[in-house]
């Protein structure tokens, strides 16, 4: 039999009606405020004003994790005055989340960007969510995909059983779930969606390791914008996809 007479097995596609984990990319604060001639700041209290209700959706809708890039490390970088205030704006939204008691929320990313007041105070009030039965939201904060697995690395070398081994066993042994493990999301579901506001048609470093097999959705709203219709919409182009792994 001649390779062009082979079958090939398809295999079978996955419908699921709703992802189980949701990666969100909340972008366009500055364009809505720009757009708005309003200051930046205000584009950002927009956008951390839409923060609450979209949770809830992904609440109503059955969705188990959702991952939230609240500030990336760039970010954190931009000029003091800025920084401050999206700063400010993350604790506050936080102090929100947790002050509801609907969501089990869990800090990610590179918190030793923060102050360290604030650093505490995020904390604090995430830990008071440790025993609420509703769904994982990790906040994302001073996050980037590629310090995630460097972190996963780390603490895996670190680990006892790698400690107690020489580096070739090591490197012979290593698997994509030991690493996998050691992420900011643990053992979480791997996301099955993403979905990226503002038009914006790329992912930024958001999540590289997790994003491997998720679908992707680009919404043109502006994050500030961004409501219950659009949503359903990212949801709707979710559940009309056949998601097959792989090429």
């Amino acid at each position: 039999m001649s390779p062009l007479e082979l079958k090939i097995t398809q295999p079978d596609a996955v419908r699921d009606d709703v992802p189980r984990h949701l990666g969100i990319i909340p972008d366009g604060n500055r364009r809505w405020a720009k757009d708005h001639g309003l200051p930046v700041a205000k584009g950002f209290l927009a956008g951390a004003r839409r923060i609450p209700g979209i949770l809830r959706l992904c609440s109503d809708r059955g969705i188990e994790f959702v991952s939230l890039w609240m500030l990336s490390e760039s970010n954190l970088r931009r000029p003091a005055v800025e920084r401050a205030a999206m700063i400010e704006l993350a604790e506050w939204t936080i102090t929100v989340l947790a002050e509801r008691r609907q969501w089990r929320l869990q800090l990610i990313g590179q918190l030793d960007l923060l102050p360290p007041s604030t650093r505490d105070s995020m904390r604090a009030a995430v830990a008071t969510t440790e025993d609420v039965d509703g769904p994982v939201v990790n906040l994302a904060l001073g996050y980037t995909g590629r310090n995630d697995i460097t972190t996963a690395v780390r603490s895996l070398l670190l680990s006892p059983d790698a400690r107690r081994s020489a580096g070739a066993e090591i490197a012979e042994n290593l698997t994509p779930d030991q690493i996998r493990t050691h992420l900011s999301t643990g053992d979480q579901p791997d996301l099955d969606l993403v979905v990226r506001t503002s038009g914006e048609e790329r992912l930024s470093g958001f999540m590289t390791w997790q994003i491997a097999e998720s679908e992707l959705y680009f919404s043109p709203r502006l994050w500030p914008d961004f409501d219950e219709s659009d949503f359903d919409a990212a949801m709707e182009s979710y559940r009309d996809r056949d998601r097959r792994f792989g090429i």
